[in-house]
């Protein structure tokens, strides 16, 4: 059928999230021979598809922009331009085109061409009509697995949003602020405060929030490994560089090349590990295991700890000029146990995204449930309650979350005795459930202190003295919120 062609560029192009039109295919061919044309369009019609056509580059560029199609058929030879061309101008603008090159008098050096420019594959003449619908059929399966990875990339954009972390603390709305103003920098950021409290999904959502959101976020957890390991896991190793190492092997820090690399744990790291963190830092160069090799990185380092690393540097267990060199710009993460006015809004969402996930109806939480959820101290945090919600979800056998359903740890008394007796006044031993009722309190009345005094049933210079007394007022200074 296509024995009179010269050289034809079949391009399958595609788009995600256009359901609609990937329905029936619309495919497009571009040839200034009408006849070819013509006869292309009627036997990809017999195939099933919608077709259309046009005589030069310029009108074909035109339709591209005015509607998808999902298959280009091109020539090369056109009066007004290089039919390759489109090749690179698809490329640029639809990034999931497959390419198949067809050509009647083909050489090495065109198909190397066409293939650098992005066709998928290439095809020497004559070709008959089986050959053609294999190659379609291939170049559909390839557009149909870069789809996919694009959908799967845009829902993982949408699960790490920024704005789906749930929060109405003020502590969290400043760390919004920070993000906002340097996630689409190469700034080395330090996250810091308990375990559970989402350093890994602010991580995420910095990187997706920044230029770099296409490219690789890779996470490492630098307490999983021994030091042995994570030297090799972090810069990669040479064949033979150790016992066992058979092969080359990438590093972390490689594979996010252009991207971000999330180091969590970096308490754990090593004293000789730490001097090599230090030069990548400052230099975005290192060398991987048993290599002389330089290899020079761009990579956007995110790092989080769980321990006080001024701390570390006091004890000797971490270097003071890696602890400066990290220590640009800082985010705290607070404890769930600071944050008592979000434990409800997290709540919600952990219960219908579980009763979504595992297919339950649940219509809440009663009010006896949620108070036993507000007293309890959250030692785990975050995920502590996201793992408390998904069990409940799972056990209770009522259409409403109860304080059976919940752990016995939840409903026992918190705080109020101690397992083993230390000396202290009563003043003492009051001081610090007075500092958090008063805490959670500011908070659910915005820091109000009209309306936070009202609640207690205070007067307003009560309510300052011991905001002055526990260091809220300082806080709230800090903040900005006096």
């Amino acid at each position: 059928m296509f024995d009179n062609m010269n050289i034809i560029l079949i391009i399958y192009l595609g788009y995600a999230g256009t359901e609609k039109s990937m329905t029936k295919k619309n495919i497009l061919v571009i040839d200034n021979d009408k006849i070819i044309r013509d006869s292309l369009c009627k036997f990809l019609s017999f195939e099933g598809f919608q077709t259309s056509g046009a005589g030069t580059l310029k009108g074909a560029l035109a339709k591209l922009q005015k509607q998808p199609y999902c298959l280009v058929i091109t020539d090369v030879n056109f009066p007004d331009g290089d039919g390759l061309e489109v090749l690179e101008t698809i490329r640029n603008n639809y990034p999931q085109t497959v390419a198949i090159v067809i050509t009647a008098n083909g050489t090495i050096e065109s198909a190397v061409k066409a293939i650098k420019r992005g066709a998928y594959d290439y095809l020497s003449k004559p070709i008959n009509d089986d050959d053609l619908r294999l190659a379609v059929g291939r170049a559909i399966k390839q557009q149909s697995l870069i789809s996919e990875n694009v959908s799967l990339r845009l829902q993982l954009e949408q699960k790490y949003r920024l704005e789906n972390i749930i929060s109405q603390n003020y502590k969290m709305a400043k760390i919004f602020d920070l993000v906002e103003a340097v996630a689409d920098s190469k700034t080395t950021i330090l996250m810091t405060g308990p375990s559970g409290t989402g350093k890994s999904m602010l991580a995420r959502a910095i990187h997706h929030r920044s230029s770099r959101h296409n490219k690789p976020f890779i996470e490492v957890s630098c307490g999983a490994l021994p030091d042995t390991l994570l030297e090799s896991e972090l810069f990669g190793h040479v064949k033979g560089a150790f016992t066992g190492a058979v092969d080359n092997k990438k590093g972390k820090f490689l594979a996010a090349d252009s991207g971000t690399i999330f180091l969590d744990e970096i308490a754990n790291a090593s004293p000789a590990l730490q001097v090599k963190l230090l030069r990548v830092l400052q230099d975005r160069q290192f060398e991987p295991v048993g290599s002389n090799k330089t290899i020079t990185v761009d990579t956007r380092v995110i790092i989080a700890s769980n321990r006080d690393l001024k701390d570390e540097v006091k004890q000797g267990r971490f270097r003071e000029d890696l602890y400066y060199r990290i220590n640009v710009v800082t985010i705290n993460l607070p404890a769930l146990r600071e944050r008592v006015g979000d434990i409800q809004l997290l709540t919600r969402h952990f219960l219908q995204l579980y009763c979504t996930q595992h297919n339950k109806e649940k219509l809440g939480i009663t009010d006896k449930t949620s108070e036993y959820l507000e007293r309890y101290s959250w030692p785990g945090n975050v995920r502590e309650l996201e793992n408390v919600v998904e069990r409940a979800v799972l056990l209770s056998k009522d259409k409403f979350i109860r304080p059976d359903d919940l752990p016995a740890s939840i409903r026992q008394p918190q705080n109020w005795q101690q397992k083993n007796y230390t000396p202290m006044s009563l003043k003492q031993a009051l001081a610090e459930p007075e500092k958090n009722l008063i805490r959670q309190a500011l908070e659910a009345n915005h820091w109000n202190r009209q309306e936070t005094a009202k609640a207690l049933q205070l007067n307003r210079t009560t309510l300052y003295k011991k905001m002055k007394r526990y260091g809220l007022y300082a806080e709230a200074e800090q903040l900005g919120l006096t």
